[in-house]
């Protein structure tokens, strides 16, 4: 394990926190209308943090089986086309379309129990299994780089934790000093309702660097 594969996979997850499960629903949460309930914003963000380790987990398992029967420089070579691909489709994303936001906080604003708030968190993150194309490429670089299944299933538990860092740390804010921070929260949601799109083009393409990255060092520098 490596001082450059963790600041990779760091940025990775710090990419990761900025998706419509990880940060922008858990920040309507802080806006629904009456008093903050800590314990609704938890459950939801317990819940989506273990579903994606618990994703995670089972991804590796399948990759390891697949690299097990590669040579090492095939992997890598593997996890330089993801990189590349990655930053390729980033270009597609217009800016002008708007993400379908309207529905989320629907659903938020109608559900408030402990099971709802967990199925919001499930949903969002089954939802996004589709878009989750960072948190693969940063399993596609752990199950390359020849760790230990006990260093891989602690970085594992580490992404996941650092997605959800800059959600907790509004959290923290909301709390603290509600009157200040609530402008903040309503601006960031404003900002994604009208940029979403462009934002993911943004994640997708620096995710594919990174990944892309990390392979080229492997292979020509190490």
């Amino acid at each position: 394990m490596t001082l450059g594969l963790v600041a990779a996979l760091a940025g990775l997850a710090l990419i990761d926190s900025t998706s419509i499960g990880t940060l922008f629903i858990p920040i309507w949460l802080m806006l629904t209308p009456g008093r903050l309930k800590l314990s609704r914003v938890g459950v939801y963000l317990g819940t989506i943090t273990v579903f994606y380790f618990v994703v995670g987990v089972l991804i590796v398992l399948g990759a390891s089986q697949v690299i097990d029967h590669l040579d090492n420089d095939v992997a890598l070579w593997i996890q330089l086309v993801i990189g590349v691909f990655l930053f390729a489709i980033s270009f597609r994303f217009d800016s002008k379309k708007k993400p379908n936001t309207g529905k989320w906080q629907d659903r938020i604003n109608a559900n408030g129990s402990v099971p709802a708030l967990a199925g919001i968190a499930l949903l969002a993150g089954v939802v996004e299994l589709a878009t989750m194309l960072p948190y693969l490429g940063a399993i596609g670089m752990m199950s390359a780089s020849g760790l230990k299944p006990a260093q891989i299933g602690l970085l594992l538990a580490g992404y996941c934790l650092v997605m959800i860092v800059p959600a907790v740390l509004l959290l923290g804010g909301r709390l603290a000093m509600r009157g200040r921070i609530e402008p903040l929260l309503t601006r960031i949601s404003t900002w994604f309702a009208k940029n979403g799109a462009s934002t993911t083009g943004w994640i997708l393409g620096i995710a594919g660097f990174l990944v892309a990255r990390d392979a080229v060092a492997r292979l020509f520098f190490m």
